[in-house]
């Protein structure tokens, strides 16, 4: 039996995760919730799955929380950061699924490692921001990192059963999300709404956009390098619009192994909680002759420069892996806030990482100055920009 703490419970992984953990009683139990804002939710969650703590991400959200479960038996209420973390270090929770949206995830995944809990990971900005921090440490305390996302869960089973020393490269593939055929000169008018419409993925807001610039792939690509302990030189995305072939490993004499499936988050978090077993679930099977073609394809660097400039990131290490991030984030939400032009975000997150200086990570606070920088920096270059959304 494990018990887990869900990160993010009202979010789109953090929900398709319960519905896991619901469909599994005699394996999983979950101990503690974490969410944002949405009372109403959490209140069912906490109905339905009796956990003896959650946490919301204000003060004021926690309160309202406590108010309406004034019943003997409820479940302690946190709030904020140190909400989270309380509930990341409670003896009782011994895995903790980090789905999480965002940097926000990253300091209650690392105190969870720190306290030694087994790490389901969505929170792909954890990896990002702070991996060399964020493998040591588990490394250091025994603790597995298990990925979540449908990529990292695929090279995972891809690499079992191989010698490392064998291996070639690994491949990502990406959707290419809902502008891979469209002109380039048509995107400089894409809305918020047009960009939420991914074409074969249920996700949330934020990295629905990430799909459409394709700066999810490129954060996969750093997370990726640290998971599996890669070069970023053995590292390739490929666009496959079917998004069957979830990602594959390249091996010295040529053989390539890749992990198929329907394109459902149930998939990877199931392996992720139960590794490294495949338990069953409710998806229908995969049938690849209704399918029909798989093609592949690379990205075009001219559509989506965010994958040049998530390789860049990489590449000079340090804070700017985290300043990536940070003003991805913020570009992101003054799109989707109608304040930005779809192409003018990666051009404010190149705007940003040029004007930041790398410097070594040795603490989790040093990535935190960097992530504030670039949110304050970001912010500051964003008022330089003109776009008609503006007026």
């Amino acid at each position: 039996m494990k018990n887990i703490l869900v990160l993010g419970s009202t979010g789109s992984i953090g929900l398709s995760a319960l519905k896991v953990i619901k469909a599994h009683p005699d394996r999983y139990r979950v101990v503690a919730l974490a969410a944002g804002r949405n009372v109403d939710l959490l209140l069912r969650q906490i109905e339905q799955f009796r956990p003896i703590g959650v946490a919301t991400l204000e003060r004021e959200t926690a309160g309202l929380l406590r108010d309406r479960l004034k019943r003997e038996g409820q479940p302690e209420v946190f709030h904020g950061p140190e909400g989270f973390k309380r509930l990341a270090t409670m003896d009782e929770v011994d895995t903790l699924v980090s789905a999480m949206s965002g940097a926000a995830g990253l300091i209650p995944t690392y105190a969870g490692i720190e306290a030694g809990k087994q790490i389901a990971l969505a929170n792909k900005e954890t990896m990002v921001m702070a991996g060399p921090l964020v493998v040591g440490r588990a490394r250091e305390k025994g603790v597995s990192i298990l990925p979540i996302d449908s990529e990292h869960s695929a090279i995972l089973q891809s690499l079992l059963g191989h010698p490392r020393e064998d291996l070639k490269r690994i491949i990502i593939t990406a959707s290419g999300g809902p502008f891979r055929d469209t002109p380039l000169e048509r995107m400089a008018t894409v809305t918020p709404e047009e960009a939420l419409r991914h074409p074969t993925w249920s996700m949330g807001r934020k990295i629905t956009v990430d799909s459409a610039t394709l700066m999810n792939k490129g954060l996969e690509v750093i997370e990726a390098k640290w998971l599996f302990d890669l070069r970023i030189d053995q590292i390739s995305i490929l666009v496959h619009p079917q998004s069957v072939v979830h990602s594959m490993v390249e091996y010295n004499d040529g053989s390539v192994v890749a992990q198929l499936g329907i394109p459902d988050m149930t998939t990877p978090i199931s392996y992720a909680l139960a590794f490294p077993h495949h338990v069953k679930t409710s998806l229908p099977p995969l049938k690849l002759e209704e399918v029909g073609s798989l093609s592949f394809m690379k990205p075009d660097p001219g559509r989506f420069p965010c994958l040049n400039l998530a390789f860049r990131a990489a590449e000079a290490g340090g804070s700017m892996p985290a300043v990536l991030n940070a003003a991805n984030e913020v570009a992101v939400e003054l799109f989707l806030d109608r304040r930005l032009g779809f192409l003018q975000i990666p051009e404010l997150i190149e705007r940003t990482m040029d004007a930041h200086a790398p410097f070594t990570i040795e603490t989790i606070e040093q990535v935190l100055e960097g992530d504030g920088w670039a949110r304050k920096t970001a912010l500051e270059l964003s008022q330089k920009f003109r776009w008609k959304g503006n007026t």
